[in-house]
């Protein structure tokens, strides 16, 4: 019997399914994502459940879609009676913790967006490189952070390390540091680490978890300058009532300053987008080199993906949270040289199937609320018949819910009981409404979606048997501010002199006080 493969889960934040050369993208340089498409199968029907950080996370290390992780939104849990308050309790055991359990090394590096930020999850080493320091005790015990404090303490007066938030979140920057320095470098480095240990000969699952291109969008020198913002397509935008049909986009547009962004800014925003893309890419590739060094790269499984996409501009939005393409649908590449194929694969995926996926390469098949993979790979299972998506606490306007198969998505809003259907093959750009001229198929889809919301906690968006409508509303709109309150920054001071009060000069690389 062959030796058990191992496991290396690569993602990256809101990463777009079209952001990778090799799938078709001739404005973008990403030749070592392109390497993984040449020697693995390409799902290129594949869907985030819930296409913002933290759900879509919990649905990755528990192979569960939101109505048992409780999980609807960036916020806590939303559970009913009946649900226990741990998450492994409702959703069972974390997909580290099992591969543990199966005999696995276990290595967790970078953002893991969890409820608590230190959250154990089955990890051997764990090391976080989170994007926000919530107290100063969480910055003092961020890997990272205290990579640079120890390391390279010139740079730790920076506040963000990422890069500037709040207002600065869609505006071009560059990384405050130097590439070899910067947290995804720092994250690649310690990835090689673990793979290079020859003292353990148990199999390995690690799980590599980038923090960009999620923004602020600070690509380090020189991948700042790799692409000419006249040479970006312009966003894709279809009719306003139909984009912002989902109350969710304008309302998040303006909470991250973005509420008129011009073409000309969209395209230096993309360039500086696909700068992030390559930066990462180039530390990717440094992960690869290494594996293949170890010399078992045909027995080990390389799964790459994303949490979800970023609209940037298209449809009138930015940021992610709604069901259209470009937010919801993700990158989905399966590398395992002795055992799967390389080629495009058009079965619909989602992310509650890579808990499944690593269980069956592991010798365990533990699918949860995923389908197998592998065994579709193999033709030896059937693939599915649609994947569904769940955004907003059910029960609420804000609630949500898609269907989409093999050729149509339907997305049902809760705010105002409007429906959108898209018909893919003939309108990829989803500009072209169709609810009214297809009513087999609205009603086909609107009935898979009622069945899906007949689970317990979820079944709280429907009412008399009917999927929840409430009166169209908007909410009042409000700013997301992001400082750093581990150094007690929280907002903008009330007059321009307070910050010359607060702030400590001397701290600043030796800098006079």
């Amino acid at each position: 019997m062959a030796a058990k493969p191992n496991i290396l889960f690569l993602m990256m934040d809101q990463l777009r399914w079209d952001a990778i050369a090799a799938h078709g993208n001739p404005d973008i340089y990403t030749p070592n994502l392109d390497r993984l498409v040449q020697r693995g199968a390409t799902f290129s029907n594949a869907y985030s459940p819930c296409p913002v950080c933290v759900p879509a996370r919990y649905t990755i290390r528990t192979g569960r879609l939101p109505h048992t992780t409780g999980v609807y939104h960036n916020g806590a849990p939303d559970l009913v009676p009946g649900q226990p308050e741990s998450m492994e309790a409702r959703c069972g055991e974390y997909l580290p913790r099992r591969l543990q359990q199966l005999g696995y090394r276990t290595f967790g590096v970078g953002k893991f967006h969890t409820r608590p930020w230190d959250e154990e999850l089955g990890y051997d080493v764990h090391l976080h490189s989170e994007e926000i320091y919530g107290s100063p005790d969480q910055r003092a015990r961020d890997a990272y952070a205290k990579f640079i404090r120890e390391q390279y303490p010139a740079y730790d007066f920076i506040e963000g390390l990422m890069g500037e938030r709040t207002e600065m979140y869609y505006m071009p920057q560059m990384s405050p540091m130097p590439a070899p320095v910067t947290v995804e470098w720092w994250a690649a480095d310690r990835a090689i680490e673990q793979i290079a240990q020859r003292d353990d000969d148990r199999p390995c699952f690690g799980f590599v978890s980038f923090i960009g291109p999620h923004p602020p969008l600070a690509p380090p020198i020189p991948f700042n300058r790799m692409y000419d913002p006249d040479r970006m397509p312009n966003p894709v935008r279809g009719a306003i009532s139909i984009d912002h049909m989902d109350e969710q986009l304008p309302w998040m547009n303006y909470a991250i300053w973005a509420e008129d962004v011009i073409d000309s800014h969209a395209r230096v925003l993309r360039a500086r987008y696909y700068g992030e893309v390559s930066y990462i890419d180039h530390c990717i590739g440094h992960i690869l080199d290494a594996l293949e060094a170890r010399g078992d790269g045909d027995n080990t499984l390389i799964v790459f993906f994303s949490d979800h996409g970023d609209h940037l501009g298209d449809h009138h939005a930015w940021q992610k949270e709604s069901f259209f393409e470009a937010s919801c649908r993700v990158p989905f590449l399966v590398s395992w040289p002795a055992a799967v194929a390389p080629g495009v694969r058009t079965e619909l995926a989602d992310l509650t199937d890579l808990f499944g996926l690593a269980m069956a390469a592991a010798g365990a098949p533990e699918m949860r609320d995923g389908i197998d993979l592998l065994g579709v790979l193999a033709g030896a299972a059937a693939p599915r018949e649609y994947v569904l998506g769940y955004h907003g606490i059910p029960g609420t306007p804000r609630f949500k819910v898609m269907v989409r198969d093999a050729e149509w998505k339907y997305i049902y809003f809760a705010n105002g009981g409007h429906e959108q259907l898209f018909h893919l093959p003939s309108d990829p750009q989803e500009l072209r409404q169709r609810a009214q001229d297809a009513p087999e198929e609205l009603a086909r889809l609107h009935s898979i979606a009622h069945k899906a919301l007949s689970h317990p906690n979820i079944e709280r968006a429907l009412e008399a048997g009917e999927l929840r409508k409430f009166p169209l509303g908007s909410r009042p709109l409000q700013r997301i501010y992001q400082f750093d309150p581990s150094r007690n920054v929280r907002g903008f001071p009330e007059h321009p002199a307070d910050v010359l009060k607060e702030f400590d000069f001397g701290a600043v690389a030796g800098g006079p006080s």
